[in-house]
């Protein structure tokens, strides 16, 4: 291979990882408005400002695009996750840093809830085979049991807690209240999305976590 060879092919290389990404960002919109059933490729070529068949040439359908979809939306909130360094403070200020981040991700990031709400309407049949989707959220659970086994080492955190099921109560805590926000609003008759109701609901999850995990 001559020396210009290389560059050339290079560049060509990273033409097709922002033809991807950009494909893989207009398929983000487009199944997180119009869910699975009702998305369509040529909106998406059209929002990704590509031909059809390019879309085609990358993922071979739409079920492999939306799984494909599902496995970038976890590498953007995992990638975010790891630049907290939560293995570098205290047991409890990490958690307290986690249970924030996923409440403000999750009011940032709706469109990550409606592709959530998409995939398992269809029993997450695009993640149960996808290898990636779960090596990218192994770390995640092994870093929140690393931080527990440290909280209880220092006598901070009680003992026998499932890093899975702590992760599951901290999203579901944002996650419900969030997803469904208009039905408990109206049923309520409260704005649970006010500035004053978001403070009021970080402090409750922080407060109903750390309850849990602190040792009297």
């Amino acid at each position: 291979m001559t020396r210009d060879a290389a560059p050339a092919g290079e560049e060509r290389q990273r033409d097709a990882d922002r033809s991807q990404l950009t494909i893989l960002a207009a398929a983000r919109d487009e199944f997180a408005q119009f869910g699975l059933g009702g998305a369509r490729m040529d909106r998406i070529a059209e929002r990704a400002g590509v031909n059809k068949r390019l879309i085609y040439y990358y993922f071979a359908d739409k079920e492999s695009l939306f799984e494909a979809v599902l496995e970038q939306a976890y590498l953007d909130i995992r990638a975010e996750e790891q630049q907290l360094h939560l293995l570098d403070i205290p047991p409890a200020d990490a958690v307290r840093k986690l249970i924030e981040f996923t409440w403000n991700y999750y009011l940032t990031h709706p469109e990550f809830l409606t592709l959530l709400n998409s995939a398992n309407l269809h029993k997450a049949r695009h993640l149960a085979h996808s290898q990636r989707a779960r090596e990218l959220n192994s770390p995640l659970i092994e870093m929140l049991g690393e931080i527990l086994e440290r909280g209880r080492r220092e006598g901070t955190f009680r003992g026998g807690v499932d890093p899975v099921q702590l992760y599951v109560s901290i999203a579901s805590l944002s996650y419900f209240y969030i997803s469904n926000n208009y039905t408990l609003s109206a049923i309520f008759g409260r704005d649970l999305l006010s500035g004053k109701a978001q403070a009021e609901r970080l402090s409750h999850m922080v407060d109903v976590v750390l309850g849990y995990l602190l040792r009297s």
